[in-house]
């Protein structure tokens, strides 16, 4: 089934909440105190975080839209990767305390 016939049908079973979500996407995204493409940035670094492929997709091409270069799509990826890492490593600290225990 196609991409948008699927998007219409989720929205169809729900509509006040579609129309709640898009709403606040709307909102978020606009200028406010971080401009517009620093917003699209941010989620495209996060979208690699939650490893959604359509966040992905949909927020890299915004950036773009919105002036972002591909070095700085690429930086925002590599900040993204960073702290996953970042976050594995100090989930350590959890596995570690079980290996304690069983000292």
């Amino acid at each position: 089934m196609h991409d948008k016939i699927i998007a219409q049908k989720k929205a169809d079973l729900a509509p006040r909440q579609i129309d709640a979500w898009r709403n606040f996407s709307k909102a978020v995204f606009k200028d406010g105190v971080l401009d517009e493409k620093t917003k699209q940035l941010i989620a495209v670094a996060v979208a690699q975080v939650t490893q959604c492929p359509w966040c992905i997709k949909a927020h890299t091409s915004l950036a773009m839209r919105k002036g972002a270069s591909k070095e700085e799509i690429m930086e925002a990826i590599w900040v993204a990767s960073e702290m996953r890492a970042g976050a594995a490593y100090s989930h350590a600290n959890i596995a570690l305390e079980e290996m304690e225990k069983q000292s």
